[in-house]
């Protein structure tokens, strides 16, 4: 629960790529909620002989690329109910566009402005309607 994380996040500090960066991040916050919970509910938890294993479980599952558990939570419930420095759309993006980016996880939505930044707001709707021409015709047959 310690040594791999530590040494992973040593690794993506060096690392050019941001995405290890944040998946150790999301690993740190919910380790430190983890041991926020244990420190308020040592009493309660103290009557339950297999909190340990639990715990190790779940941090096993935080830890694993395979299972890519931190992430998980983080997008599907921390960012969720928290509202730490939300990154919102910009505006300079049509409504329809600004709808689409919004559904997109973060990683991706900076990808896709970044493609966009790159290649203009044209490019990208040719994209998406080429994505939906494919989708419709997986539909169809």
């Amino acid at each position: 629960m310690l040594l791999y994380p530590l040494f992973a996040s040593m690794r993506a500090i060096e690392s050019p790529s941001t995405l290890d960066d944040q998946q150790w991040l999301t690993y740190w916050v919910l380790y430190s909620f983890i041991t926020l919970f244990e420190l308020s509910f040592w009493r309660f938890l103290a009557w339950l002989p297999f909190w340990p294993y639990m715990k190790l479980l779940f941090c096993v599952w935080l830890v694993l690329p395979i299972f890519n558990g931190a992430a998980y939570i983080y997008e599907s419930l921390v960012r969720k109910y928290l509202k730490i420095g939300s990154y919102a759309v910009s505006s300079k993006y049509p409504e329809q566009q600004r709808k689409v980016l919004q559904m997109l996880s973060l990683d991706t939505r900076k990808s896709v402005e970044r493609y966009i930044d790159k290649y203009g707001l044209d490019a990208f709707e040719r994209v998406v309607k080429a994505v939906s021409s494919c989708d419709q015709f997986e539909h169809s047959t």
